[in-house]
């Protein structure tokens, strides 16, 4: 997805989603400048059914994450069989996948940056490499970067700048080595989405 596109989809969404990583949290970013659908006259945004509703925090999620429909779809029904409430669920699978682990933790400026580390096999799990973004972690696991990928500028600047603003309490993280534990699998209040997952749920309970 280009990074204009980017843009359009978070104000075609009407949240900002951080698709672009630390940049969203500047000045530059297009939803902060122009929080209304992308077009050539602003416009109210028109009330939409419960359908339409359900079906745009879909999209967000969706977006958030970078998942396809169908692996979306197979996430929903993993965390419906498990115990406990499915939109937590939900959150904790989309959350425990190895891109958005090393995005979160600061190894990556964005998302789409941490799919192309890993896609490059840049990236060990308990010492062996993966090369799935869609790989799901689990508590304990240990993660590094390989000898190749530390001598990255954007990725020693992007640590520096992570380990600044706090790393979020489910990483021990080890900057000097390029590593991190997974001390938890954090849930939908540790996050904050900027989606609703309840209404996914419904969405597909329908």
């Amino acid at each position: 997805m280009k990074k204009q596109d980017e843009c359009k989809l978070c104000r075609r969404l009407g949240a900002k989603l951080y698709l672009k990583g630390d940049r969203c949290l500047t000045g530059k970013c297009a939803f902060e400048r122009r929080p209304y659908p992308p077009g050539k006259e602003r416009f109210q945004r028109r009330k939409m059914s419960d359908y339409a509703t359900h079906l745009m925090e879909k999209q967000k999620a969706r977006a958030i994450y970078a998942v396809g429909e169908r692996q979306f779809r197979r996430y929903f029904f993993k965390a419906k069989r498990e115990k406990g409430r499915t939109g937590e669920n939900l959150i904790r699978i989309l959350e425990s996948r190895l891109d958005n682990m090393l995005y979160r933790v600061g190894f990556a400026t964005s998302r789409g940056q941490a799919r192309q580390l890993i896609s490059h096999r840049f990236v060990k799990v308990n010492g062996r490499r993966v090369n799935i973004p869609s790989y799901l972690l689990r508590k304990a696991d240990v993660v590094a970067l390989m000898d190749e990928a530390k001598k990255n500028d954007f990725i020693k600047a992007g640590i520096e700048e992570a380990v600044k603003r706090g790393i979020p309490s489910w990483f021990q993280v080890d900057a000097d080595k390029f590593t991190f534990t997974v001390l938890n699998i954090p849930s939908t209040g540790e996050v904050n989405p900027p989606f609703n997952e309840d209404a996914v749920v419904e969405l597909y309970s329908k």
